[in-house]
């Protein structure tokens, strides 16, 4: 229901509202030291939001699951290079990013928009409401990745705008555009999919 009360500008109930607890970047010297409690900690506090941000990049479940996983291991061996600069989940979002463009260029696949039909796949775990699967098929076919990332990120995940702008290196005022442009889009084709049925 959070995606869906986000695009039509309703509330998201108390207590339903995603959060996430600021990450210690000392955690990536203990996953560099072969720590494995640190990378479960790690995994057990982003693994949601990653999960949001290669789905808005890769618009496909199975792949998403595969590439959060391949994150991991890929921050596990990089761990020790991590530099503290304030912004580990952009550290993040950057490996997963180029392993999703990687795998993109890979496969050179280019999903047809009438193959996602997440309204009825079960495999959508994180995604239980009906009204969020029609509004995240919606999303998929018709936002920007960019429009995507940010709608995601801020509905599922509960970044701040402020915060999308520092892990997405975009200018607050980009992500805020975006943001309005993106569910104007989204309510557009929401109400023409109410009117057909």
């Amino acid at each position: 229901m959070i995606l869906f009360a986000t695009v039509w500008g309703n509330p998201v109930p108390e207590g339903n509202q995603p959060t996430l607890a600021p990450i210690d970047e000392g955690i990536f010297q203990r996953i560099g030291d072969d720590d494995p409690e640190a990378l479960k900690e790690l995994y057990e506090s982003t693994h949601r939001v990653l999960y949001a941000y290669v789905l808005s990049i890769v618009k496909h479940h199975e792949d998403a699951l595969d590439l959060v996983q391949d994150t991991y291991i890929k921050i596990r061996s990089a761990a020790h290079l991590y530099k503290p600069m304030g912004k580990p989940l952009a550290w993040m979002f950057t490996i997963a990013k180029n392993l999703a463009r990687d795998q993109l260029r890979r496969k050179q696949r280019f999903t047809d928009s009438e193959e996602l039909d997440l309204e009825n796949d079960p495999n959508y775990s994180y995604v239980s409401d009906p009204d969020d699967r029609m509004v995240l098929s919606s999303a998929m076919k018709i936002l920007t990745e960019e429009e995507r990332q940010i709608v995601l990120l801020h509905s599922v995940s509960g970044f701040k705008h402020r915060e999308l702008a520092e892990n997405l290196n975009l200018p607050i005022a980009t992500v805020l555009s975006k943001y309005h442009r993106a569910l104007k889009k989204l309510r557009k084709e929401l109400s023409g999919k109410e009117e057909t049925h």
